[in-house]
This record gives C-alpha cells, sequence and structure tokens, in this order.
C-alpha cells in the first residue's frame, strides 16, 4: 500500500518533525509513506471572505495537481466522517481488501480546503469537531494509521 500524506505549507517546528520521521519509520513495517508539501498563502490578519476564497482556491489548486486519479482521495475535514480507531482500521482494511494500493490524505492549510478539493475525495475524515494546526494534524493521522495496522494484525500497542 502507498500513502502520501499530501499537505499545504512544511513543518518548521524540530518536535513535530521528529515526531513524523519517527511514525513513517515504524509505518515502513507496513507500507510505504510519503508526505507531499504544497506551498501555503500568506492570509492577511483581516481577510476578506473574497481573500479567504481566493487564498483556499490557490491552494486548492495546487494540492489538486499532486492528487493522482488512481489515488483513493481521503480529506481531512470538520465535517466529515468520524470512526474510532477501530473504525478507521477497519475502513483502512476495507479499502485494501477492495483492491485500493494507493490512499492520499490531503490537509488544508490555516483557511481549510476549497470546495474543489473537497469534491475530489472520496471521503471526508473528522478527527474532531476542533481546529488543530496542521502540523499537529499531520503527526496525529500518522499515529492513527500506524496504530490502524496494528490494530488488523492484532500487534500489541497502546490504549
Amino acid at each position: 500500500m502507498q500513502i502520501d500524506i499530501v499537505c499545504v505549507g512544511k513543518v518548521k517546528e524540530s518536535f513535530f518533525r521528529g515526531a513524523l520521521e519517527e511514525y513513517k519509520k515504524r509505518l515502513g513495517r507496513y507500507c510505504k509513506c510519503s508526505e507531499i508539501e504544497v506551498a501555503d498563502e500568506k492570509t492577511p490578519d483581516s481577510a476578506s471572505e473574497e481573500e479567504v476564497r481566493q487564498i483556499k482556491d490557490k491552494e486548492g489548486v495546487r494540492l489538486l495537481s499532486k492528487l493522482q486519479d488512481n489515488a483513493y482521495v481521503i480529506a481531512l475535514a470538520i465535517e466529515g466522517k468520524s470512526f474510532t480507531s477501530e473504525g478507521f482500521a477497519a475502513e483502512l482494511e476495507r479499502l485494501a481488501v477492495g483492491g485500493t494500493s494507493h490512499i492520499q490524505f490531503v490537509i488544508g492549510g490555516s483557511l481549510g480546503l476549497s470546495p474543489q478539493v473537497l469534491q475530489r475525495a472520496n471521503l471526508l475524515l473528522s478527527f474532531s469537531k476542533m481546529t488543530f494546526p496542521h502540523q499537529l494534524m499531520r503527526v496525529i493521522l500518522l499515529e492513527q494509521i500506524y496504530r490502524s495496522y496494528r490494530i488488523q494484525r492484532n500487534e500489541p500497542y497502546h490504549k
């Protein structure tokens, strides 16, 4: 299975980068995992609705250019479907058993995802009704993917 984390912006903090590298290393036993970053747009402090729309659209075009036609796309969005860890593991296993060999998770920038990216997604996934920094969300996502592989194989992992 190839898993890509397609996201807006770079991770600058070393503690986030360290966590990401650790989970990518752990995932190496189960799948191929890569991060694909696209540039973020600068957001003015008091951006108008039109400026917000334009920023999301520009970032969306960049994200869409990285999404492959044959990939199953899962976009992280507050309005998406929520899973338990076991349910998420079952969903990833269902996809794999059904012949999906490439999953691309999409994480937007600070303003979220454009309607075009949300429309391209095969699944909208919500981790919470709360908003998280996109750098932290990458870590949470990789941890949950790792956890799902451990669950699928009945391997021990902390609860």
